[in-house]
């Protein structure tokens, strides 16, 4: 076995420093979440818990099919929405990407200014709300982020590095522009898609802004939003016994350790995913990104 140089010993050093700086801050939030909320009080955040306590978790699952039914929600929202999110950003990057096509240039200059500039939040909810009838639907957890124009213009970028010469010799043989778009350019931009994919699922999954938004049935209330009302709910709850008179409050709220659970709760599934997107996340990027 070579002996490491020091060059190479001070790299793997670094890299293992920043691994437990990666680390350290999840096995934390995992142990205040299962930390007694008295000792975080008095004797603040410790990386193994002092006190195992359970509460926080009894108290974000205290109704499970609600957590259950907003699980399957932002699920379903997440796959489906990442999905049309994949074919209508691969479309129009694929047009955008072919040299030939005769209004290549307007139409980037409107996806780029869109990407800069857009219409406000109340001609957004109007026009949702009272033209296209997707208020208090499922739709309207997905379809407002189908088309991202930094998605749009970064595969657009990974699109235009692959060869012409191959998508004219399918055209020499027949192929249809369909027929070239789902089998030859598709596969052969899959990095630059699995990149997409997972900087979209993520998007969707950690969304809760239009469900304060739009939203109104309680069976179609996503995670994260569910969880955003249990934490005003803390707040509300904390700031009230603290202004209750000394010796009528002795119920002590999970506040900190409650806020952790959640973290776990909604961070784990994407935890979860990221290791099957990570063989092409680094390439799909990096490729992406530079002008091609």
């Amino acid at each position: 076995m070579p002996k490491k140089t020091l060059p190479q010993m001070i790299i793997h050093f670094v890299f293992i420093l920043f691994s437990l700086a990666c680390i350290i801050p999840l096995v934390s939030i995992i142990s205040i979440s299962l930390s007694n909320e008295t000792d975080i009080l008095k004797n603040g955040y410790s990386l193994f818990p002092r006190v195992f306590d359970i509460s926080a978790y009894a108290y974000v699952l205290y109704e499970p099919i609600q957590i259950i039914n907003a699980f399957k929600v932002s699920i379903i929202v997440s796959i489906l929405g990442t999905f049309i999110s994949l074919i209508v950003t691969a479309g129009v990057a694929y047009t955008l990407s072919r040299h030939d096509y005769k209004f290549k240039n307007p139409l980037s200059f409107y996806v780029f200014f869109t990407m800069m500039f857009n219409g406000g939040l109340v001609p957004t909810y109007i026009l949702i709300s009272n033209y296209l009838h997707l208020k208090d639907t499922i739709w309207v957890l997905i379809l407002p982020y189908v088309a991202a124009p930094f998605f749009i213009l970064l595969l657009r970028t990974f699109m235009q590095r692959i060869p012409y010469d191959i998508i004219e010799s399918c055209m020499m043989d027949g192929a249809s522009e369909f027929r070239i778009f789902f089998q030859i350019i598709l596969p052969l931009a899959k990095p630059g898609l699995a990149t997409v994919a997972l900087f979209t699922i993520l998007h969707y999954w950690n969304d809760w802004f239009l469900s304060l938004l739009y939203i109104e049935t309680e069976s179609l209330v996503p995670l994260q939003y569910m969880l955003y009302r249990m934490m005003n709910n803390i707040t509300f709850l904390t700031s009230s016994s603290n202004q209750m008179p000394p010796g009528l409050n002795n119920t002590v709220i999970p506040s900190e350790s409650a806020r952790m659970a959640m973290a776990i709760l909604a961070a784990g599934p994407m935890l979860a995913v990221f290791p099957f997107f990570q063989q092409y996340f680094v390439r799909g990027l990096t490729v992406g990104s530079v002008k091609g």
